[in-house]
């Protein structure tokens, strides 16, 4: 979804307003691609609403040192956070930015429907382009080959974010986080006991979070909620052991344990507030959330732990894993596609495999107390991105040892991918199961699942 986050498509509603408005997206220029100055005005994705003024300061000292070095370039930032419920809209109506960003599982969709810009050319200029990861650029190409989507940000596994201090103070270690889901419910149960009111575990359960994390803790446990065959033939398993499981697992906790607190109504921004504050003590995310945490949350640094998702003994069991690709929308013309592969390059891919630029980057962060060294997975190979870590060793500024129980297993931890087709209205279909099961102690667990499996074989059977 989102690491960070992260992190995705649309909701169904979302989706038939994009079938009803692709047809004119293109029709609806993004204005103007010149200023009065002659200079191409481009409108970017900037921060998440609420961030830092440091991370402001941070943002804004790139955009100057890219306007430096392309004089004929004029960038507008804009505040955007990515959210199924509402990107459609934002896309079909024209308020986007030229540049934006969005999940891996939104872009194939967005093609086919006519509402990315073709950007191979553009991608293709990048000395780059053939060393990226094939199967994280798959992403964001075509059917005809074209690649519209580029990838932005690293790639990141789902992973357990922990709160060191609720450990300690509730007798738990923190060098030792939980690596199965008993050790879970227990640390969970312990936090709740210890500090009444704080969720010893809380989940994501709306705007399509709620079921993209339960996917996450079913592919943890060897289960899956969308199966597609060689002939991209997709059967919905939501009824699989796998969800069962995943959900009696949050059943348990919310009823039996009391340990999930009392607010059931949480997505990927307001889990984030909530952990910050400390009223968290474990969740499931993206592994990259470290960087919004401070960005926008203003988190206490000594406060966070990460460690991978516990994973069942299940021989399919995984790490589902996404990330961010940069989209244009299709109306914008080349002067301004030829602007966004230039700040794509400067601000997203070129501090990844060119050391000068990677090191201004990390400098520019440091100075403005803003993250670096976030783990995230290789955009490219492992060497490259070992490389890419050795070139700013002197600017990561990120609690690692910290983190150590997960970047030491990040490169062997079996991963999979999201579901390929209609992910976010099969995650829509999931919010509401989660919020049954933790606001209704007798939620037939079943009959949910057995439902919401027969509305998602339907949508995925209109292809």
């Amino acid at each position: 979804m989102k690491s960070t986050r992260h992190a995705i498509a649309c909701t169904v509603a979302g989706a038939t307003a994009i079938a009803l408005l692709a047809g004119c997206s293109g029709d609806d220029p993004q204005g103007e691609s010149t200023n009065e100055s002659g200079r191409v005005t481009l409108k970017v994705v900037s921060l998440l609403p609420g961030s830092t003024e440091e991370a402001v300061a941070a943002f804004e000292d790139q955009v100057a040192e890219f306007e430096e070095e392309h004089p004929d370039i004029d960038v507008v930032p804009e505040e955007y956070e990515w959210k199924a419920t509402t990107f459609a809209a934002q896309l079909a109506g024209g308020t986007l930015p030229d540049v934006f960003e969005i999940p891996f599982t939104d872009a194939q969709g967005l093609v086919e429907n006519g509402q990315l810009a073709d950007m191979d050319a553009q991608f293709r200029s990048l000395p780059y382009a053939d060393a990226f990861n094939p199967t994280i650029l798959e992403a964001g190409t075509g059917d005809d080959g074209h690649v519209y989507a580029i990838p932005a940000k690293n790639a990141y596994p789902v992973a357990l974010h922990y709160n060191r201090k609720l450990f300690a103070s509730s007798g738990l270690d923190p060098e030792q986080p939980p690596t199965t889901w008993d050790e879970v419910r227990a640390a969970a149960k312990k936090i709740a006991d210890a500090h009444p009111g704080v969720a010893g575990f809380a989940t994501m359960t709306q705007n399509n979070t709620g079921g993209w994390q339960l996917t996450a803790q079913t592919v943890a446990r060897g289960g899956r909620t969308v199966e597609v065959d060689a002939d991209q033939q997709a059967t919905a398993t939501l009824d699989d052991a796998g969800v069962r499981e995943a959900l009696r697992f949050l059943h348990d906790l919310r009823w039996e344990d009391d340990s999930m607190g009392a607010n059931f109504l949480l997505d990927w921004g307001s889990i984030n507030q909530e952990f910050a504050a400390g009223q968290v003590g474990m969740f499931t995310s993206g592994s990259d959330i470290y960087t919004a945490l401070v960005q926008t949350n203003d988190i206490d640094p000594d406060s966070y732990g990460l460690a991978p998702i516990p994973l069942s003994g299940d021989p399919d069991a995984a790490t589902l894993t996404g990330g961010t690709l940069a989209g244009v929308p299709a109306s914008v013309d080349d002067t301004v596609k030829d602007a966004a592969i230039e700040w794509i390059d400067f601000y997203y891919l070129n501090k990844l495999v060119d050391e000068d630029r990677a090191v201004a980057d990390a400098e520019t962060l440091v100075a403005n107390d803003q993250p670096v060294g976030t783990p995230v997975l290789p955009m490219f190979s492992k060497e490259q991105y070992e490389l890419n870590q050795e070139w700013i060793a002197d600017y990561v500024n990120v609690p690692l040892d910290q983190m150590a129980a997960f970047t030491d297993a990040m490169f062997d931890l079996p991963l999979a991918g999201e579901p390929s087709q209609k992910t976010q209205e099969v995650y829509a279909l999931l919010d509401p199961v989660v919020q049954a099961v933790l606001t209704d102690e007798g939620a037939d667990i079943d009959a949910l699942l057995a439902d919401a499996d027969a509305q998602a074989q339907a949508l995925l059977d209109q292809g």
